[in-house]
């Protein structure tokens, strides 16, 4: 029988983390071990209040199913009985985790996959006023990072992005507004960061408000991340984005995030591999997608204090792993 445990902790983070939505200076993640015949796997999930989850409701979800665990749920199982989310994810990650130390490989090679080398990742421009995101934005480029993410909200959007393309002229942007736009108004936006070479808009919309995007030409890509979780979400996006964001603590777990990559570029969609602020457990579970997306964005641990050991590194703009 296995032996499961369940547990949260709290991370502090360097600086404040500011987005449209919250300003944080901790994390709080629920993490699952799982040890059987002296092998030890970990899964890492963050709780995230905009999908309706908290601490206490994910360790709840995970809670109910323990004697499950136990008696060694497969992941499949695991799929029909707890639903997408930060719990399943927790689950599913340290499945995962347990299955690929149980052959002495490493997760990315148990999913069949080679990770693209070097492995690139944007690095995140944390909201601020104009001229501190351009300071911001402007170190990151003299530290050899050339990704750079933009979060945005629905103030004072010309300033902060004129002001950032003048410090780094050169760097590839993305912008993430984090559902604060409106559709009025949506197009004249969009064509400013078309103009300013902005290479992909995340999520400008709140997801019940899809339905503004079919009604102008895009000037650049846009991006689903809240409105998209899992496989059922493609649909509904077609006509609407040509990128979707795949993170674990959405689809939950790596299991239904290859079956949603793989549906999505049959779609003809391309990906962007995310994830939340975190530790270095749950972006190692989300490595294997690195192979199948355009871009990638897993500079969460970035922003810890202190991190796990082994951790994931990060050097000009590079991600390497441990």
């Amino acid at each position: 029988m296995r032996t499961v445990r369940l547990f949260q902790e709290t991370w502090p983070l360097r600086t404040p983390f500011a987005t449209a939505r919250n300003r944080r200076s901790e994390i709080e993640v629920v993490v699952v071990e799982l040890e059987e015949k002296g092998i030890r796997a970990v899964g890492e999930a963050t709780p995230y209040l905009r999908y309706g989850e908290s601490t206490a409701s994910v360790m709840a979800q995970i809670a109910a199913v323990l004697p499950q665990l136990e008696r060694s749920m497969t992941k499949e199982q695991l799929q029909q009985t707890l639903p997408p989310g930060a719990a399943r994810n927790a689950v599913d990650s340290a499945m995962w985790d347990f299955a690929a130390r149980s052959c002495a490989m490493t997760v990315g090679e148990l999913a069949g996959v080679n990770l693209p080398d070097p492995l690139v990742t944007a690095h995140t421009v944390a909201l601020a006023q104009p001229t501190e995101m351009a300071a911001a934005a402007l170190a990151l480029w003299k530290s050899g990072v050339s990704l750079l993410k933009i979060n945005l909200d629905d103030r004072l959007i010309s300033e902060r992005m004129v002001a950032i393309r003048d410090a780094v002229p050169q760097a590839t942007l993305i912008v993430d507004a984090n559902e604060s736009w409106r559709p009025e108004g949506l197009a004249t936006r969009c064509q400013l960061l078309a103009d300013l070479n902005v290479t992909l808009l995340e999520q400008p919309l709140a997801a019940q408000d899809d339905a503004a995007l079919e009604n102008f030409i895009h000037p650049l890509p846009v991006c689903a991340d809240e409105s998209c979780h899992t496989r059922s979400s493609l649909k509904a996006l077609q006509g609407r984005y040509e990128y979707i964001n795949i993170k674990l603590d959405k689809t939950g777990g790596l299991t239904e995030a290859l079956a949603l990559a793989d549906a999505a570029k049959a779609l003809g969609f391309k990906m962007m591999l995310g994830c939340m602020v975190c530790t270095s457990r749950a972006v190692s579970a989300a490595l294997p997608l690195a192979a199948k997306a355009q871009l990638v964005s897993l500079d969460g641990p970035w922003r810890l204090a202190v991190d796990v050991e082994p951790a994931v590194g990060f050097s000009s703009g590079r991600l390497l792993l441990p």
